[in-house]
C-alpha cells in the first residue's frame, strides 16, 4: 500500500522525477530501479569512475547496451517470424539487419525523443553518430532488468516497432543489393569483384555457397547461400549496411586512403 502511495510522489516530487516521468512517458511503465535508466543515459565519454585497485572503473552505459542489443535482437526476430510466416531465413535476416542497423536506431532514438536525455561529452563526429542508437539499446537494457523479458518483448513491439517503423516501406525497398553495389563502385571508381564458391560444408545434396565482396583488393562483406547469385547478395547485403553503419566510417576511409 505505501509504495503505491509513494508512486506519484516519486515522479512529481522525487529527486529523479524527471527520470520517472521521461520512462513513463516513453514506454508507458513506472521503474522498479530509476537509476537503471539514469545509467542507459550515461555515454562512455561522459563516464563517471569509481575508485578501485586498477586505477577506477568505469560507470556508463556500455554494459547496458550490449545487453540491450541482444534482447533487442531477439524481439525483432520473433516480432518477424510471426509478421511474415512465409518468408524464407535471408528476407527476415534483412529486414532485421534494417530495423538494428545503427542508422534506424538512431533515427527511432530522435522520434522516441530520448535524444535530448543523454549525458555525452562526446565530440568527435564519428561517436556522436552512434550515441543515439547506443543510449536506446542501453534503455533496451535496463528495461530487461528492470521488468523481465516478457514486459520488455511487449514494449519494444507496441511502443516502438508498431509506432515508428513502417514494415511494407521496409520489405519494399530495393533488394538487389549487388547490382546497387556495383552501381556504386563504378560511381566512386573502386573495382569490384566477388570470389564464391563451395562452403566447406557443402554437399551434391545440399549445396552452399559462399562468397567474398572484394572492393579495391578489401575484403568488405561475406555471405552464404544456396546459389552463387544468393551467396553474392548476401555478401553484397552486409557491405552496405557496413557502409551505413558504425563501420562504414572506417571502410570509407580505407578506400580513399588507397586511392590515394
Amino acid at each position: 500500500m505505501l509504495g503505491f502511495i509513494l508512486k506519484p510522489v516519486r515522479k512529481k516530487y522525487g529527486k529523479d522525477r524527471r527520470y520517472y516521468r521521461l520512462v513513463d512517458e516513453l514506454f508507458g511503465i513506472y521503474p522498479r530501479n530509476i537509476e537503471l535508466y539514469k545509467l542507459a543515459l550515461i555515454h562512455r565519454s561522459a563516464s563517471v569512475f569509481v575508485p578501485d585497485e586498477s586505477g577506477g572503473i568505469p560507470i556508463n552505459n556500455e554494459r547496458l547496451e550490449f545487453l540491450g542489443d541482444a534482447v533487442l535482437e531477439s524481439v525483432v526476430s520473433e516480432y518477424l517470424f510471426l509478421q511474415f510466416p512465409d518468408r524464407n531465413e535471408g528476407f527476415l535476416t534483412q529486414v532485421r539487419s534494417k530495423i538494428v542497423s545503427r542508422q534506424s536506431l538512431n533515427e527511432l532514438c530522435h522520434k522516441l525523443g530520448l535524444s535530448e536525455h543523454i549525458v555525452s561529452h562526446a565530440g568527435g563526429s564519428i561517436i556522436q553518430k552512434h550515441l543515439h542508437g547506443d543510449a536506446l539499446e542501453a534503455m533496451i537494457g535496463a528495461l530487461y532488468l528492470d521488468l523481465g523479458y516478457d514486459r520488455v518483448n511487449r514494449i519494444i513491439i507496441d511502443r516502438i516497432l508498431k509506432r515508428y517503423l513502417d514494415l511494407d516501406e521496409l520489405t519494399h525497398t530495393e533488394t538487389d543489393y549487388k547490382s546497387r553495389l556495383i552501381e556504386w563502385c563504378q560511381k566512386s571508381k573502386h573495382s569490384i569483384r566477388f570470389r564464391t564458391g563451395f562452403d566447406s560444408g557443402s554437399t551434391s545434396q545440399s549445396p552452399v555457397f559462399r562468397s567474398v565482396a572484394v572492393i579495391d583488393d578489401m575484403e568488405l562483406g561475406y555471405g552464404k547461400g544456396s546459389s552463387k547469385k544468393e551467396a553474392e547478395q548476401r555478401a553484397s547485403f552486409e557491405v552496405s549496411q557496413a557502409l551505413s553503419d558504425e563501420m562504414g566510417d572506417n571502410f570509407l576511409q580505407l578506400i580513399d586512403n588507397k586511392a590515394q
